[in-house]
């Protein structure tokens, strides 16, 4: 997995969620309106994978998913700055890792979920990444 990168985006369940999504089978992640938010969708190549986390309520990463297409134009606007993903759902989790959960982890302290709590979309490392498919296993 040469080159492979990680990340976790963010939606509200009760407009989409990780059931709705594994429904659908696919989809486009759409409505960022947030620069670096979108830089990170930018910054997405086909093949890397994605934890699903569902905000608000909830408060839980439930699932693993891919990029299977790198952006392009968001077609919910006319707006030339936004972009959009396409993601496939790989599997859910074992156990959902709460946000308390991963802000009692040591190694998880510097990520975007626990430092930047409104970014949507947000890069993980390999060992973050990891780490809460380990916290999610049991």
């Amino acid at each position: 997995m040469k080159n492979t990168q990680f990340w976790l985006v963010k939606s509200e369940p009760f407009k989409y969620s990780w059931d709705q999504f594994n429904k659908d089978g696919r989809t486009f992640w759409d409505g960022v309106r947030n620069y670096q938010a979108r830089n990170n969708l930018k910054a997405m190549k086909e093949g890397d994978f994605v934890l699903f986390y569902h905000s608000n309520e909830g408060k839980n990463v439930v699932g693993i998913a891919k990029v299977v297409k790198e952006f392009y134009q968001d077609p919910t606007t006319d707006d030339i700055k936004w972009v959009v993903v396409d993601l496939a759902p790989v599997e859910a989790l074992k156990t959902p890792v709460s946000l308390e959960q991963i802000k009692a982890e040591e190694s998880l302290q510097d990520i975007s979920l626990v430092r930047q709590g409104r970014l949507s979309v947000m890069p993980l490392k390999a060992e973050e990444f990891d780490k809460i498919l380990e916290m999610g296993s049991v």
